[in-house]
């Protein structure tokens, strides 16, 4: 990927440049989530690593866009925005998603090596149960109260945010289509990628139990790595450092070569 195209990619952020990075981490935000989310990862992990973020429709400087509420096509939109941008560059390709973000991650990386193109070495699936894993929900068509309610059990939005009318009336919609393209949608058990996954979960997510977490080592051919955090959905939050230590870790090896 080049800096231009990068920049001119209304889907993809780089919060620290950095051309001569040995990977390239693609991240991708939770449902209701935004590219800067990853800000401080970005940081963490630059210049050994360059972190290129996705930025969904509907959101902060995309706000006047429509969302997309079905995760197939966002995962072939974002797949098509890579492409473009030309991800890899001649550097190995990582991804990490969070939340729905792990789902699009998996998705995504199911679309590159279908094409035959060099898929990500490892995938990091966050807060997340594994694709075939379903649980019944509609969240998304529920009342705003409800809405309002699912974020303050989840955690990882300031109190004082939700109680600031103007600002709901801006997220919730955001938030009820990213719910609706995830509660919708469905994998069976023998989807599977190439790509290792590593799994990070949170010993009190209560969208994902241990069994769920360890359920995405039926979903890749190569090899798996489970990690546990205290916590409940955003974990990564209260982890940062522990996180990034398990990104490096496990990416270890490629960077060294």
């Amino acid at each position: 990927m080049t800096t231009s195209a990068a920049q001119q990619s209304d889907w993809l952020r780089r919060f620290h440049p950095t051309p001569q990075a040995r990977m390239r981490l693609v991240c991708f935000p939770h449902a209701g989530g935004s590219a800067s989310y990853y800000f401080p990862m970005s940081a963490a992990l630059s210049p050994a690593v360059e972190v290129v973020s996705v930025q969904y429709p509907g959101r902060q400087d995309r706000r006047k866009e429509p969302c997309i509420d079905d995760i197939g096509e966002l995962a072939d939109r974002i797949d098509a925005e890579l492409r473009a941008g030309q991800a890899g560059a001649g550097v190995p390709v990582a991804f990490f998603g969070h939340s729905m973000g792990a789902v699009l991650a998996f998705e995504v990386a199911l679309r590159v090596e279908q094409r035959g193109g060099p898929g990500p070495v490892r995938v990091f699936a966050s807060g997340r149960r594994a694709p075939s894993r379903f649980r019944p929900g509609a969240v998304h068509q529920q009342s705003d109260a409800v809405l309002i309610e699912e974020m303050r059990r989840l955690g990882g939005t300031d109190s004082r945010w939700l109680q600031n009318e103007e600002l709901m009336a801006v997220v919730l919609p955001v938030l009820r289509s990213d719910y609706r393209a995830v509660e919708r949608y469905r994998s069976g058990p023998d989807r599977v990628i190439d790509a290792p996954i590593t799994v990070l979960t949170g010993d009190a997510d209560p969208h994902t139990s241990a069994e769920e977490a360890q359920a995405w080592s039926g979903h890749t051919r190569g090899d798996f790595a489970l990690s546990t955090f205290s916590g409940g959905h955003f974990f990564l939050e209260q982890h940062q450092a522990a996180v990034t230590g398990t990104v490096t870790e496990a990416l270890g090896p490629l960077l060294e070569r």
